[in-house]
């Protein structure tokens, strides 16, 4: 036999205050439409997982992101790049929500083209570090829910990352991470490629040791992190180019 719970619900409308008797029994299935309301919430944000990297060299950056789209306990793809070539010496990655990265790589590539068709050239890597930044903080109000990091080699043939936050303040460091596998991946590179936690001395690495560390600490992440998986992609950035590879990671 079922108990039941006879409840007065109050409501306000145009015309007053006024109340809903509802019955409401134990064995009932209650979707808050016919017996008793309850409060909705809407976001339009999703949080898609993944991680993104990279390090900056002498003469090269490298930047490498993951390639598992994810949402809440849910693998929707494996191949979905992280990785957004915006010149032949700069490109962007970023995780977070996938519909707002793909609008924020929309604006950017409009903005590209406008300045290409206007100067007759491609935009310089310091110029396009600044123009993302205002681009998200244009939007500080309604943030894309983006976490950026950009890297490319600027005029003088230097490697240069820069790191974002989701309304536009950003820096030049030697390396740079954002993501759902960031408290992994950082903390690793702090010690093997800016020592910031050693006083031995090394000497600066080259494009294939770092493309080499990132496959480890990739790896490592993926262990830890449900959303960093299935593979990784790894763009090397110079002055003849970019040269991307893919390393495979748990596909589990």
């Amino acid at each position: 036999m079922s108990s039941k719970l006879h409840k007065e619900i109050p409501i306000h409308w145009s015309e007053g205050r006024a109340v809903i008797k509802a019955e409401i029994t134990a064995d009932s299935i209650d979707h808050g439409v016919t017996e008793a309301p309850y409060e909705r919430r809407f976001s339009p944000y999703e949080f898609n997982g993944g991680t993104v990297v990279a390090v900056s060299g002498t003469d090269f950056a490298v930047i490498a992101g993951d390639t598992r789209l994810s949402s809440g306990f849910e693998i929707l793809s494996r191949n979905v790049s992280k990785l957004h070539k915006l010149t032949e010496k700069c490109v962007f990655a970023s995780s977070g929500c996938k519909t707002d990265v793909d609008q924020l790589r929309s604006v950017l590539d409009i903005k590209m083209k406008v300045y290409a068709h206007n100067h007759r050239k491609p935009m310089s890597t310091t110029s396009v570090a600044q123009m993302l930044g205002n681009t998200l903080y244009y939007r500080r109000f309604f943030p894309y829910y983006a976490f950026n990091v950009l890297a490319g080699v600027d005029k003088d043939g230097k490697g240069a990352v820069y790191s974002y936050d989701a309304i536009g303040s950003f820096e030049r460091t030697p390396l740079a991470g954002t993501g759902s596998g960031q408290a992994f991946i950082v903390p690793l590179l702090d010690n093997v490629i800016t020592l910031k936690n050693r006083t031995d001395e090394r000497p600066p690495l080259t494009s294939d040791e770092v493309v080499e560390i990132l496959k480890d600490a990739f790896v490592t992440a993926g262990e830890r992190d449900i959303y960093t998986g299935d593979s990784v992609e790894i763009s090397v950035i110079n002055s003849e180019g970019i040269h991307t590879q893919t390393f495979a990671l748990k596909a589990d």
